[in-house]
């Protein structure tokens, strides 16, 4: 069986950055990891970062683009947000979003158990 496992969460001040991990478990290239999702408490969860398997498109939220980046470590399957000038608004659990190797570009099919973002002011 196939998990997702993200790594990466902290409690930081404002200002402050952060860098997230996500790889895989089981049968490691079965799925891709390649979006982030964040859900803050009382909120929905919503779309901070994708990127295509090949790497070439990548999208971002507004609300972090500019501090975000998203990338990817193809050898070892593992992918990476860099935060950077977090807010206290960034605060929220973070997941990993994978897709299957037919999926369309930001379309997700396994999604991992979140890590923990504080940032505090």
């Amino acid at each position: 069986q196939v998990q997702l496992v993200e790594s990466g969460g902290g409690l930081v001040q404002a200002g402050d950055s952060l860098r997230l991990s996500c790889a895989t478990s089981g049968r490691s290239f079965s799925i891709y990891p390649l979006g982030w999702f964040r859900q803050a408490s009382g909120k929905e969860r919503e779309f901070v970062a994708g990127i295509s398997w090949s790497g070439g498109l990548t999208s971002y939220a507004d609300s972090v683009k500019g501090r975000f980046t998203i990338s990817k470590d193809y050898p070892n399957n593992t992918l990476y947000l860099q935060m950077n000038s977090l807010k206290p608004e960034d605060t929220a659990v973070y997941y990993c979003a994978a897709s299957l190797p037919s999926s369309r570009y930001r379309q997700y099919d396994y999604w991992g158990q979140g890590t923990q973002v504080t940032v505090s002011s």
